[in-house]
């Protein structure tokens, strides 16, 4: 029998003609499909470290990512809730006060775009403000520590015992021991556990936190962490008649806001976001930005934080050279080259015309679904909506959590989140682009990409069909407009005057 005849054979029926091939012409077929394997073998040697580092990379990549499984944002109890009444009552306690500094507030506050059911630390609704202690702060984190991280192992089923890190993030309250290792003792977490207290980052301290994380899952694989970020004000509510410092009183509230993000790819499909990138820009050797925004003590000593005329400037800056890094990184190539063309086009106008032509805006909706927005106040809402080019609906979710819950300073991203998912807005595949300020001066933002559609039951869920309200007139231009009238040399407040409910 032919050896061509066989290869005609083998396609037929392999096996069985096989079989009946005499010992001879089986033995060298043997030999051929033995010669044919050790060639193979020979020939991809060489390539077998080159398939080793590629999929080692392939599996160090799958064990990068971050993901976030579940967080709680924290509603503090309705007796903590800072009425236009007792906003007043608290106003005319500061003895420091006069009828310019109430003029100054009123106006502060009915532009500030905050609510009445926001949220105070408790020693101010025991009338001690003047004169917190240390056990008031630890009393403001312990109260958020114990609702939202309980709440958040209910809602998981993760128990402290397996988290792997913990970062903590509150700038205005530094204790020994840390406020770290007091969630570590609440919970009898394992003595393992990779601890980060972060104190003085500000408003940004949040996209910090997960930056951390992000660091520390490049190099460890199939971990869990739990990142807690709050602030406490009850250390830092100032009682002096520094215009500067007064404002952060009608900007701040109580919240916080507690996550577990991990890189195991077996949870993957378990959560709710997948971090794409985050960039962070720091201005702090820049002067004027270093200063705009700091905690300080006023001329007569009393300590507050400070909030200056250049604070806008600051954050402009800022904001642009953020943007100038993260929107190669989220952006189309089409909307890049678009953007790119605009510009050159608008330069050679310029130098042939010689005339101002009109500045192009790159369109962050090529790439970005939802903006979630730090809700620092009404001016800074409207300031980044106008760089962006962003519509009402855009920049719905940062209006309505600054009316409902005010500044929260690092957590309020959180509460943005919260509404867009209690409102169903997110859905599997979009991108969620979320940017931050902080004192330093520092700008920080990153984009998410929702993982799955999300069932929208967090700490707006009660109130969300409230939302959103039309009219976010603030009562206190109604209820204390008289002041405006009044003579700085005429005026007086009598000891029976009652606030009107």
């Amino acid at each position: 029998m032919h050896y061509s005849l066989y290869i005609v054979l083998k396609n037929v029926a392999p096996l069985n003609y096989f079989l009946l091939l005499p010992l001879q012409h089986r033995k060298e077929i043997k030999t051929t499909n033995m010669d044919l394997m050790l060639f193979l073998l020979y020939s991809c040697l060489p390539l077998l470290p080159l398939l080793y580092v590629i999929f080692t990379i392939l599996d160090r990549r799958r064990h990068h990512n971050c993901y976030i499984l579940a967080y709680e944002c924290y509603k503090p109890t309705d007796d903590r809730k800072l009425s236009t009444k007792f906003s007043g009552e608290v106003i005319r306690r500061n003895k420091h006060l006069g009828l310019h500094e109430y003029k100054f507030l009123l106006k502060a506050i009915v532009s500030s775009g905050i609510g009445e059911e926001t949220y105070g630390p408790k020693m101010i609704f025991d009338g001690r403000e003047a004169s917190p202690t240390l056990a008031d702060g630890l009393v403001e984190m312990d109260e958020f520590f114990v609702d939202s991280i309980d709440k958040l192992f209910a809602k998981t089923g993760i128990s402290p015992s397996e988290i792997d890190i913990l970062v903590v993030n509150i700038s205005m309250l530094a204790s020994a021991p840390s406020l770290s290792s007091r969630i570590i003792n609440l919970y009898k977490m394992r003595d393992d556990v990779k601890v980060y207290n972060l104190t003085g980052m500000g408003c940004s301290a949040s996209l910090v936190s997960i930056n951390i994380v992000q660091s520390v899952f490049k190099v460890h694989r199939n971990k869990q962490a739990l990142v807690v970020t709050s602030e406490s004000l009850s250390l830092g509510w100032y009682t002096g008649n520094d215009r500067s410092m007064i404002l952060a009183n009608c900007l701040f509230r109580s919240g916080g806001c507690a996550m577990i993000l991990t890189n195991k790819p077996s949870l993957k499909d378990k959560a709710m976001f997948k971090l794409k990138c985050l960039v962070r820009t720091h201005h702090g050797a820049k002067e004027e930005s270093y200063t705009c925004c700091a905690q300080k003590e006023d001329e007569k000593g009393h300590v507050g934080f400070h909030l200056g005329k250049n604070l806008p400037k600051a954050a402009t800056r800022a904001f642009i050279d953020n943007l100038k890094v993260m929107a190669p990184k989220i952006l189309p190539m089409r909307e890049l080259l678009r953007f790119s063309a605009l510009l050159l086009t608008r330069k050679l106008r310029q130098r042939w015309s010689k005339g101002a032509a009109a500045r192009p805006v790159i369109n962050f909706k090529t790439g970005v679904d939802h903006f979630c927005l730090h809700t620092g106040g009404k001016a800074v809402i409207d300031a980044i909506a106008q760089n962006l080019n962003l519509s009402e609906h855009d920049v719905e979710p940062a209006r309505m959590t600054l009316h409902r819950f005010g500044n929260t300073s690092a957590s309020s991203l959180w509460y943005v989140l919260a509404y867009m998912e209690a409102k169903r807005r997110l859905k599997k595949g979009d991108r969620v682009f979320m940017i931050s300020f902080g004192a330093g001066f520092k700008c920080n933002s990153c984009l998410w990409e929702v993982v799955r559609d999300l069932d929208g039951k967090n700490v707006w869920q009660e109130f969300i069909h409230n939302y959103p309200t039309k009219n976010l007139k603030n009562p206190f231009l109604e209820k204390f407009g008289w002041l405006q009238d009044e003579d700085p040399d005429t005026f007086f407040v009598p000891d029976d005057y009652e606030i009107p409910e």
